[in-house]
């Protein structure tokens, strides 16, 4: 069964033209945040207790500042949380998170309450479940971006060579971003071909970017070298299509990760199990802490610029090396020695955009923004329509969205409706559709001649994430269905 998150309204129609929100924490995940919901003329609020950082996002943006505690009743007040659609509270401390949203429902009454909770004690499935409601503590959604990343870099991993892996509809879909090379068997070809090279196999292509330009996938758009091709299947289908861009990567085995925080743990957490995983920690304490909480993977005191110590655990043998300290220098350096020894492919975590777009595609093979990642799983509760799950991709430029379709073809613009019938705005695809039938959710991909139903939940991909608000006029709901 299909089953889409808490949303904050209920209705599909109803909501307003721009939402009035209000961002506690001006942090990279805030200042982010209101970065993107201001550029869809949402009316934003940043509270934060950095003056000069609050003044620096006010020069660039159109948002409004509040220099205070905003955990404190007064300087929520003063943000204008009385009349507030959203509280979001993404400061570096869980509890003033939790205290904010608290006050928000006991004062205010504020309808939806998204916290950012970072430590996992909290958010341990059985404490989380009876901590996080209206009788106790009122969040509405948790958002736990450790988490997220980790869940984000072991798909990256589940499907090598990919540069991007996005789940939708509970996982039966997946959208995947891979660099298109000679050599592979579709690449010189028409796209028409994938077909004819595989008529058991059902995928589209959502999107091509070629020297970071978009090209509109069309039945004659020829695949060149280097192209960076976004396309859809089920998941037991990914590497099938791949094979058709490119030479498929052996699976992975080996991994080596710098940084034991909690995005390394909770990673050699996940995948200690299945992969040979070894740690490198500098600090000796948290060292002893990983010994005594991970059953298989190894950890090592030291750090990963050590050229000596690499070298004698073996970098120049791993499939993946992953530099996931807290430090963008640190890892970026880490990465380049790794490379530079032997490592396969090196994948690393990134906080400043702008160093992502510097060193993706050289020495990092993959550079994973937490920004990026948090955003995307915070848009899907701002968004108008009936929206399950948002990914914004290419540092926030395009937009993959899961959305669902209501009414009739009286009603709908969507519903009763063929594909090509469907007036999508340019640069927009619908890549997959996800209907619940008598034996459970059916894929469909989104050729010209499908016709959507009610219900249906649609993967529309954006070249341009200005084209989103058309999107939700596009899946709004006409008075006759109500």
């Amino acid at each position: 069964m299909l089953i889409r998150p808490t949303q904050i309204s209920s209705a599909y129609s109803d909501k307003k033209n721009n939402m009035k929100i209000i961002i506690l924490g001006a942090g990279q995940v805030g200042g982010t945040l209101a970065e993107n919901l201001a550029r869809e003329d949402n009316d934003v609020t940043l509270i934060d207790t950095n003056i000069a950082r609050l003044n620096e996002l006010r020069d660039r943006l159109d948002i409004g500042t509040v220099h205070g505690h905003g955990s404190t009743p007064s300087v929520l007040k003063q943000a204008g949380i009385e009349d507030a659609d959203l509280l979001v509270a993404v400061t570096s401390t869980d509890e003033v998170n939790m205290v904010a949203c608290q006050i928000g429902h006991t004062l205010f009454h504020t309808p939806t309450r998204i916290a950012r909770i970072r430590a996992p004690g909290y958010t341990v499935p059985a404490i989380a479940k009876d901590l996080f409601s209206k009788a106790h503590m009122p969040v509405d959604v948790v958002i736990t971006p450790e988490q997220l990343v980790t869940e984000h870099i072991q798909r990256l991993i589940e499907q090598p060579g990919t540069l991007q892996v996005l789940d939708f509809a509970d996982g039966l879909v997946q959208l995947v971003a891979v660099r298109a090379y000679e050599g592979g068997p579709l690449v010189g070809q028409e796209l028409r071909a994938l077909r004819e090279h595989m008529p058991s196999v059902d995928a589209r292509v959502a999107a091509i970017f070629r020297k970071d330009r978009a090209i509109t996938p069309e039945g004659n758009t020829v695949i060149e070298d280097g192209d960076e091709v976004f396309f859809i299947a089920t998941k037991n289908n990914i590497r099938k299509v791949m094979s058709e861009l490119r030479k498929l990567e052996r699976p992975y085995k080996r991994l080596m990760i710098a940084g034991g925080g909690n995005i390394g743990l909770r990673l050699s957490q996940a995948l200690e199990k299945q992969y040979n995983v070894k740690i490198i920690e500098m600090f000796e304490e948290r060292c002893q802490y990983l010994s005594e909480v991970l059953d298989h993977a190894v950890v090592l005191n030291g750090q990963a610029a050590d050229q000596e110590l690499m070298l004698e655990e073996g970098v120049d043998s791993v499939d993946v090396f992953l530099a996931l300290t807290n430090n963008d220098a640190a890892n970026i350096m880490a990465s380049m020695l790794a490379k530079r020894l032997g490592a396969s492919k090196v994948m690393t975590l990134i906080n400043t955009p702008a160093y992502a777009d510097l060193v993706q595609g050289g020495t990092v093979d993959i550079a994973i923004s937490p920004q990026q990642i948090t955003t995307s799983s915070l848009l899907s509760y701002v968004r108008k329509g009936d929206t399950v799950r948002v990914h914004s991709l290419r540092r926030g430029a395009a937009e993959a969205i899961e959305i669902i379709a209501h009414g009739d073809k009286r009603s709908s613009k969507v519903v009763g409706r063929t594909i090509e019938e469907i007036n999508l705005p340019p640069g927009t695809t619908i890549g997959a559709i996800v209907r619940e039938g008598k034996r459970g959710p059916q894929v469909i991909m989104g050729h010209h001649d499908v016709v959507i139903e009610n219900d249906d939940h649609v993967i529309v991909f954006l070249v341009d994430k200005r084209r989103t608000k058309d999107i939700e006029k596009l899946f709004q709901v006409g008075f006759t269905f109500f």
